[in-house]
Protein backbone atom coordinates (compact mmCIF):
# COMPACT_ATOMS: atom_id res chain seq x y z
CA UNK A 1 0.00 0.00 0.00
CA UNK A 2 2.87 2.50 0.70
CA UNK A 3 4.50 1.81 -2.63
CA UNK A 4 1.66 2.61 -4.60
CA UNK A 5 0.90 5.65 -2.18
CA UNK A 6 4.83 6.74 -3.27
CA UNK A 7 4.23 6.18 -6.66
CA UNK A 8 0.61 7.35 -7.69
CA UNK A 9 0.40 10.24 -4.63
CA UNK A 10 0.76 13.15 -7.38
CA UNK A 11 -2.38 11.04 -9.32
CA UNK A 12 -4.89 10.15 -6.56
CA UNK A 13 -4.46 13.74 -5.32
CA UNK A 14 -4.80 15.18 -8.75
CA UNK A 15 -8.21 12.68 -9.36
CA UNK A 16 -9.29 14.24 -5.74
CA UNK A 17 -8.84 17.49 -6.71
CA UNK A 18 -10.87 17.29 -9.99
CA UNK A 19 -14.02 14.79 -7.57
CA UNK A 20 -14.12 18.32 -5.73
CA UNK A 21 -14.07 20.67 -8.11
CA UNK A 22 -17.10 18.49 -10.42
CA UNK A 23 -18.65 18.64 -6.58
CA UNK A 24 -18.31 22.12 -5.87
CA UNK A 25 -19.83 22.71 -9.51
CA UNK A 26 -22.51 20.87 -9.44
CA UNK A 27 -23.78 22.05 -6.26
CA UNK A 28 -23.39 25.83 -7.62
CA UNK A 29 -25.63 24.73 -10.72
CA UNK A 30 -27.73 22.68 -8.22
CA UNK A 31 -28.36 25.47 -5.94
CA UNK A 32 -29.37 28.04 -8.83
CA UNK A 33 -31.50 24.85 -10.29
CA UNK A 34 -33.44 24.19 -6.94
CA UNK A 35 -33.54 27.52 -6.32
CA UNK A 36 -35.81 28.24 -9.58
CA UNK A 37 -38.06 25.05 -9.26
CA UNK A 38 -38.21 24.88 -5.34
CA UNK A 39 -39.88 28.30 -5.68
CA UNK A 40 -42.01 27.32 -8.47
CA UNK A 41 -43.60 24.50 -5.99
CA UNK A 42 -44.49 26.92 -3.26
CA UNK A 43 -45.92 29.48 -5.06
CA UNK A 44 -49.90 29.52 -5.77
CA UNK A 45 -49.35 29.97 -9.77
CA UNK A 46 -51.09 26.32 -10.29
CA UNK A 47 -48.45 25.72 -14.09
CA UNK A 48 -45.34 26.69 -12.42
CA UNK A 49 -46.48 24.22 -9.37
CA UNK A 50 -46.46 21.09 -12.46
CA UNK A 51 -43.32 22.68 -14.33
CA UNK A 52 -41.14 21.72 -11.08
CA UNK A 53 -43.22 18.93 -9.80
CA UNK A 54 -42.84 17.24 -13.40
CA UNK A 55 -39.10 18.22 -13.46
CA UNK A 56 -37.92 16.71 -9.58
CA UNK A 57 -40.18 13.87 -10.07
CA UNK A 58 -38.77 12.98 -13.79
CA UNK A 59 -35.10 13.86 -12.90
CA UNK A 60 -35.20 11.51 -9.33
CA UNK A 61 -36.95 8.63 -11.45
CA UNK A 62 -34.22 8.50 -13.46
CA UNK A 63 -31.19 6.99 -12.26
CA UNK A 64 -28.00 9.25 -12.59
CA UNK A 65 -25.60 6.45 -14.75
CA UNK A 66 -28.34 6.43 -17.31
CA UNK A 67 -28.68 10.73 -17.35
CA UNK A 68 -25.08 10.85 -17.86
CA UNK A 69 -24.64 8.46 -20.53
CA UNK A 70 -27.96 10.42 -22.07
CA UNK A 71 -26.26 13.70 -21.91
CA UNK A 72 -22.59 12.35 -22.65
CA UNK A 73 -23.19 10.17 -25.68
CA UNK A 74 -27.58 10.78 -26.49
CA UNK A 75 -27.47 14.72 -26.66
CA UNK A 76 -24.78 14.88 -29.04
CA UNK A 77 -26.04 12.28 -31.24
CA UNK A 78 -29.16 14.25 -31.00
CA UNK A 79 -27.10 17.54 -31.87
CA UNK A 80 -25.33 15.49 -35.10
CA UNK A 81 -29.28 14.55 -36.12
CA UNK A 82 -29.81 18.06 -36.33
CA UNK A 83 -27.12 18.73 -39.32
CA UNK A 84 -24.23 20.37 -36.57
CA UNK A 85 -21.54 17.66 -36.93
CA UNK A 86 -18.83 19.15 -34.88
CA UNK A 87 -20.65 19.84 -31.40
CA UNK A 88 -19.37 17.23 -28.21
CA UNK A 89 -19.51 17.78 -24.50
CA UNK A 90 -16.45 16.97 -22.72
CA UNK A 91 -16.16 14.45 -19.27
CA UNK A 92 -16.10 17.33 -17.02
CA UNK A 93 -19.15 19.22 -18.77
CA UNK A 94 -21.36 16.31 -19.51
CA UNK A 95 -20.63 15.30 -15.17
CA UNK A 96 -21.17 18.34 -14.32
CA UNK A 97 -24.70 19.12 -16.60
CA UNK A 98 -25.85 15.04 -15.11
CA UNK A 99 -24.71 15.86 -11.48
CA UNK A 100 -26.48 19.90 -11.02
CA UNK A 101 -29.66 18.11 -12.97
CA UNK A 102 -30.10 15.17 -10.34
CA UNK A 103 -28.52 17.44 -7.61
CA UNK A 104 -30.96 20.44 -8.30
CA UNK A 105 -33.66 17.77 -8.57
CA UNK A 106 -33.27 16.85 -4.57
CA UNK A 107 -32.11 20.55 -3.73
CA UNK A 108 -35.57 21.40 -4.85
CA UNK A 109 -37.04 19.48 -2.43
CA UNK A 110 -35.05 21.09 0.30
CA UNK A 111 -35.65 24.09 -0.60
CA UNK A 112 -39.01 23.92 -1.19
CA UNK A 113 -39.41 21.95 2.60
CA UNK A 114 -37.55 24.37 3.97
CA UNK A 115 -39.70 27.23 3.29
CA UNK A 116 -42.58 25.90 3.80
CA UNK A 117 -40.69 25.40 7.55
CA UNK A 118 -41.41 28.97 7.85
CA UNK A 119 -44.68 30.13 9.72
CA UNK A 120 -47.01 31.25 7.33
CA UNK A 121 -47.90 34.33 9.05
CA UNK A 122 -44.32 35.48 8.13
CA UNK A 123 -45.66 35.88 4.63
CA UNK A 124 -48.47 37.18 5.76
CA UNK A 125 -47.19 40.06 7.66
CA UNK A 126 -44.62 41.17 5.68
CA UNK A 127 -47.27 41.81 2.37
CA UNK A 128 -49.52 43.43 4.82
CA UNK A 129 -46.82 46.27 5.27
CA UNK A 130 -46.63 46.82 1.30
CA UNK A 131 -44.08 44.33 0.36
CA UNK A 132 -44.56 42.37 -2.60
CA UNK A 133 -44.47 38.72 -3.05
CA UNK A 134 -40.77 38.37 -4.18
CA UNK A 135 -39.79 40.99 -1.60
CA UNK A 136 -41.17 39.37 1.06
CA UNK A 137 -39.68 36.13 -0.17
CA UNK A 138 -36.45 37.41 -0.39
CA UNK A 139 -36.19 39.64 2.45
CA UNK A 140 -37.98 37.70 5.27
CA UNK A 141 -39.06 34.18 4.21
CA UNK A 142 -35.64 32.91 2.77
CA UNK A 143 -33.22 33.97 5.68
CA UNK A 144 -35.01 31.79 8.02
CA UNK A 145 -35.57 29.20 5.68
CA UNK A 146 -31.91 29.35 4.89
CA UNK A 147 -30.77 28.15 8.72
CA UNK A 148 -32.69 25.26 8.52
CA UNK A 149 -31.50 24.23 5.15
CA UNK A 150 -28.08 24.44 5.51
CA UNK A 151 -27.46 21.23 7.41
CA UNK A 152 -29.60 19.45 4.30
CA UNK A 153 -27.69 21.31 1.62
CA UNK A 154 -24.02 20.03 2.96
CA UNK A 155 -25.41 16.21 3.65
CA UNK A 156 -26.68 16.77 -0.08
CA UNK A 157 -22.77 18.31 -0.84
CA UNK A 158 -21.70 14.91 0.73
CA UNK A 159 -23.91 12.57 -1.50
CA UNK A 160 -22.84 14.83 -4.92
CA UNK A 161 -19.38 13.87 -3.85
CA UNK A 162 -20.11 10.55 -3.28
CA UNK A 163 -21.91 10.11 -6.92
CA UNK A 164 -19.08 11.21 -8.74
CA UNK A 165 -18.29 7.93 -8.70
CA UNK A 166 -20.37 7.43 -11.37
CA UNK A 167 -19.27 9.62 -13.63
CA UNK A 168 -16.25 7.45 -14.15
CA UNK A 169 -17.76 5.21 -16.76
CA UNK A 170 -18.15 7.97 -19.08
CA UNK A 171 -14.10 8.91 -18.27
CA UNK A 172 -14.15 11.83 -15.96
CA UNK A 173 -10.64 11.00 -14.37
CA UNK A 174 -11.91 11.37 -10.54
CA UNK A 175 -10.91 9.42 -7.94
CA UNK A 176 -12.72 6.22 -8.42
CA UNK A 177 -11.48 6.17 -12.38
CA UNK A 178 -7.65 7.06 -10.84
CA UNK A 179 -8.46 3.66 -8.73
CA UNK A 180 -9.56 1.43 -11.63
CA UNK A 181 -6.24 2.91 -13.65
CA UNK A 182 -3.82 2.35 -10.73
CA UNK A 183 -5.79 -1.27 -10.17
CA UNK A 184 -5.35 -2.26 -13.61
CA UNK A 185 -1.86 -0.76 -13.55
CA UNK A 186 -0.13 -2.72 -9.98
CA UNK A 187 -2.66 -5.93 -9.88
CA UNK A 188 -3.10 -4.95 -6.20
CA UNK A 189 -6.98 -4.51 -6.24
CA UNK A 190 -7.01 -4.68 -2.17
CA UNK A 191 -4.48 -2.15 -1.51
CA UNK A 192 -5.68 0.40 -3.79
CA UNK A 193 -9.27 0.47 -3.27
CA UNK A 194 -8.33 0.93 0.44
CA UNK A 195 -6.24 3.62 -0.63
CA UNK A 196 -9.19 5.12 -2.38
CA UNK A 197 -11.83 4.65 0.08
CA UNK A 198 -9.71 5.73 3.14
CA UNK A 199 -9.69 9.52 0.73
CA UNK A 200 -12.99 9.43 0.25
CA UNK A 201 -13.62 8.66 3.68
CA UNK A 202 -11.36 11.36 4.98
CA UNK A 203 -13.51 13.64 2.65
CA UNK A 204 -16.90 12.64 3.84
CA UNK A 205 -16.16 12.02 7.38
CA UNK A 206 -14.92 15.89 7.75
CA UNK A 207 -18.15 17.15 5.96
CA UNK A 208 -20.24 15.40 7.81
CA UNK A 209 -18.44 16.69 11.23
CA UNK A 210 -19.03 20.86 9.83
CA UNK A 211 -22.34 19.83 8.74
CA UNK A 212 -23.03 18.15 12.69
CA UNK A 213 -21.43 21.38 13.76
CA UNK A 214 -23.55 23.80 11.69
CA UNK A 215 -26.49 22.24 12.51
CA UNK A 216 -26.19 22.43 16.23
CA UNK A 217 -25.20 25.70 16.17
CA UNK A 218 -28.34 26.83 13.45
CA UNK A 219 -30.78 25.05 16.17
CA UNK A 220 -29.10 27.31 19.12
CA UNK A 221 -29.41 30.14 17.40
CA UNK A 222 -33.20 29.31 16.60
Amino acid sequence: MIAIVQTYWSMLLRALGQTLLLTLLSLIFAMIIGMIFGLMNVGSNRVLNFIGTVYVDAVRGVPLIVLAYFIYFGVPAGIKMMGIQDFRLSALQAGTIALSMNCGAYMAEIIRAGIESVDKGQMEASRSLGLTYGKSMRLVVLPQAIRTMIPSIINQFIITLKDTSILSVIGFPELTNMGKTISGNTFKSLQTWAIVGIMYMVVIVTLSKIAKRIERRTSLGR
